[in-house]
């Protein structure tokens, strides 16, 4: 189980070790920030248990349509910073379909970042085989520190809501997550969500989801009969 650390505790004796939300002091690594304290081979981090999302290059996100521009559309990615989308980076786009006709204000979209220049201008792609327009379903919002924690190591939460409830499931780095399927699975896949945003820092996690799972749908299948 990752522990919680808090700012100034000693975390490591490496300084060659140091990650995000450390730093170092004579040959001692830190904790710079309230978090998760995740330890490699090669790194030491802690990861934030609260706060804004910050975009990385590669991140998947889900963002919301604030502006049409002329050349593209200009997404709240739940972050302090906004997110472009080039005309040029949507495959909607055709000769003679305007902007506002492709996407308007308040549709929403899974994206992927694909460059930060020095003064945080995030743009962003939808040539990705995993990137859509989000026409249907459900989008849910939960702290973006806790994403890791829905997604698992190697997959295996987000593959367990998946599987168990037969859902379509996007987890962006940013908080946002879409579902989509039946409804009451739905329902029961972010109820889920909420229970790891709320147990993240737990141990036995992955179980008591499976337990929770497996109630949810007994009760499902107890209404169905």
């Amino acid at each position: 189980m990752r522990k919680i650390v808090l700012p100034g505790d000693l975390i490591s004796t490496n300084p060659k070790v140091a990650g995000y939300g450390t730093y170092i002091e004579g040959d001692k690594v830190y904790a710079k920030i309230l978090g998760l304290f995740d330890e490699a081979e090669n790194s030491a981090k802690v990861i934030p248990l609260k706060g804004k999302y910050i975009p990385s290059i590669g991140d998947t996100v889900i963002g919301i349509v604030r502006e049409v521009t002329a050349n593209g559309w200009n997404l709240d990615i739940n972050s302090p910073y906004q997110a472009f989308l080039p005309l040029t980076e949507n495959p909607e786009t055709k000769p003679g379909k305007k902007p506002n006709d492709i996407l308007d204000l308040g549709d929403a979209v899974i994206a992927k970042v694909i460059n930060i220049d020095p003064r945080m201008r995030v743009t962003v792609t939808m040539k990705d085989k995993i990137c859509r327009a989000i026409r249907f379903g459900r989008i849910v919002a939960i702290n973006p520190a806790r994403i890791p924690r829905v997604i698992g190591k190697k997959g295996s939460m987000i593959k367990l809501l998946k599987s168990e409830l037969d859902v379509q499931i996007v987890a962006g780095q940013n908080g946002l997550i879409w579902l989509n399927g039946d409804r009451r699975k739905i329902s029961i896949a972010e109820e889920a969500i909420y229970l790891i945003e709320e147990e993240a820092h737990t141990e036995g996690l992955t179980d008591r989801v499976a337990e929770f799972l497996r109630r949810r749908k007994e009760c499902l299948a107890q209404k169905n009969s």
